[in-house]
């Protein structure tokens, strides 16, 4: 069983229960909730049941208001630029070079992504994003760092079946916050396409919203998995997932898997 690095793990936040006692606690958070809610509920009208559809327009929205907030992490320059700074030493201890090649699920608006590029080789970086609100301020961002030089690729994307992107190219994938945001069927796009981009012995790092207890969602915006589900789900599709016990001792309230090939063990240098 994985080690809690935060507390609430087994808390299901969708239950009125739950809902009215933070309710309580919080009562200045209550009429931003409302008027989230009320949107939310307008955008997956529009959007007709396709949830990338939906969360794109709920990234418009939230990109509209503050680039850095749409990212998660509150609108302070500074804990988007802390958060940032978390994933990119994280895999820099995990022995990213700059000869890798990465491939940024959501890269939104470069958080981690601009010290990606910064760091790596021309050309190394490919990001993807549903947002083409975002991946403009991605742009800003390129600008702003300094990095044209850098030739990143940045392409905004309608699924996650990755059918443009070549075969055993990238040896980093990375996917920080996505899918948090993403019910069951997304996930599991991704895990049956990412194994074919992977790099013999690379890996695919993403963040997940963890339970100890009932899976649930709040709002369609927010999703709660067990790990088992998601160590299953990526067996099904010939992937090893592994939980990273040394990511639960950092500031962030998500958790987070390796993905690699089903290779032995003897064959797979470990990171």
């Amino acid at each position: 069983m994985p080690r809690s690095g935060y507390t609430g793990t087994g808390r299901d936040r969708s239950r009125a229960a739950y809902k009215a006692g933070y309710a309580l606690r919080h009562p200045e958070r209550i009429v931003p909730y409302v008027r989230r809610a009320g949107r939310d509920l307008w955008l997956r009208l529009r959007s007709r049941g396709d949830h990338v559809a939906y969360y794109r327009a709920v990234m418009a929205s939230d990109t509209a208001r503050s680039p850095e907030a749409a990212v998660g992490g509150g609108p302070s320059r500074e804990r988007w630029l802390a958060i940032g700074r978390m994933q990119f030493d994280y895999l820099l201890r995990h022995g990213l070079g700059p000869g890798d090649r990465m491939l940024e699920i959501g890269c939104g608006n470069l958080r981690a992504g601009w010290r990606f590029i910064e760091y790596l080789e021309p050309g190394h970086y490919y990001g993807v994003d549903i947002s083409p609100d975002i991946l403009v301020e991605a742009k800003r961002t390129l600008v702003r760092y300094g990095l044209q030089e850098r030739m990143p690729y940045l392409t905004p994307v309608d699924d996650l079946r990755l059918d443009f992107l070549p075969d055993g190219w990238f040896t980093v994938v990375h996917a920080h916050s996505v899918f948090s945001h993403s019910p069951l069927e997304v996930i599991d796009e991704c895990l049956a396409n990412v194994g074919r981009v992977l790099a013999p012995g690379g890996f695919f790092d993403f963040t997940y919203d963890r339970t100890e207890g009932p899976e649930h969602q709040v709002l369609r915006e927010d999703f709660y998995y067990r790990t088992e589900t998601l160590v299953r789900l990526a067996r099904r599709h010939g992937l090893r997932a592994r939980f990273m016990e040394d990511w639960e001792r950092l500031p962030h309230g998500q958790s987070k898997l390796r993905v690699t090939h089903r290779l032995p063990d003897a064959d797979r240098a470990p990171r």
